[in-house]
């Protein structure tokens, strides 16, 4: 079963939840679709093909509610507020999400791992890029990398920022860069239904340009922008990634 704890968040002024599933092992931090809750991977199937890892003790599950994600679907009319919260959403996980998860993991350096489908990935993506210090691996499936054309032909500097395949290729060099390419990210994309493997070859070609290691796995055709795709690519990659 979950276990569920949930504070204010003064940055996003609102309620949070962050759930967990099992007791011991790496931490995954597994982000939601755009307009998931924090228990949207469970209903959806996705923690069910997770479970003998969890069961075994090789990874432990948190998951949070998508409220950046939820705010691009449903105020897209107001861009410059779109990234306001995207720009909150990634204080809260850096300075809220990671120490509650290692303080979880009696361990103040712990590296957590990250993965999420759809915009899920976007924040993935996002999160290991502006946090290398903290995330070691992210696994994007059916990501939506590049959100510029949800802007409506506003130009909003501070977005920027907060797009890897934008602020990437423009990172100086430095200790955040440093500790980029150590990481590992992994993006898969069927070819199927509603699937864009273009976005997955666009922010590898960004991650690529300054050396960091990063793939991109297309699937079969018959692998739809969907759960079911989902299911089966999370379990096969952290797999590998956790011995």
């Amino acid at each position: 079963m979950p276990e569920t704890t949930t504070w204010y968040s003064e940055r996003l002024q609102r309620d949070m939840p962050l759930v967990r599933w099992g007791h011991w092992g790496r931490p995954l931090l597994l982000f939601p679709t755009a307009g998931g809750d924090a228990l949207e991977v469970e209903r959806m199937h996705l923690i069910a093909p997770l479970q003998p890892m969890i069961d075994a003790g090789r990874i432990k599950v948190y998951s949070i509610d998508s409220y950046a994600g939820r705010t691009w679907i449903q105020s897209r009319s107001n861009p410059q507020h779109c990234v306001w919260v995207q720009q909150q959403f990634d204080a809260y996980i850096r300075h809220e999400v990671v120490p509650a998860i290692r303080m979880d993991c009696k361990s103040d350096s712990i590296d957590i791992m990250t993965a999420g489908a759809s915009i899920g990935a976007y924040n993935a993506l996002l999160t290991i890029c502006r946090h290398p210090d903290v995330f070691s691996h992210a696994i994007g499936m059916s990501g939506t990398y590049d959100l510029e054309h949800w802007l409506g032909g506003n130009r909003i500097s501070d977005f920027y920022h907060y797009s890897p395949v934008h602020f990437v290729p423009r990172l100086p060099e430095g200790d955040q860069l440093h500790r980029l390419r150590q990481r590992s990210i992994i993006m898969a994309t069927g070819q199927g239904r509603w699937e864009t493997p273009g976005d997955s070859w666009k922010a590898a070609h960004a991650l690529g340009s300054r050396g960091v290691p990063n793939r991109v796995d297309l699937w079969d055709p018959q692998w739809d922008h969907d759960w079911p795709t989902w299911r089966a690519m999370l379990p096969q990659y952290l797999d590998h990634i956790v011995k």
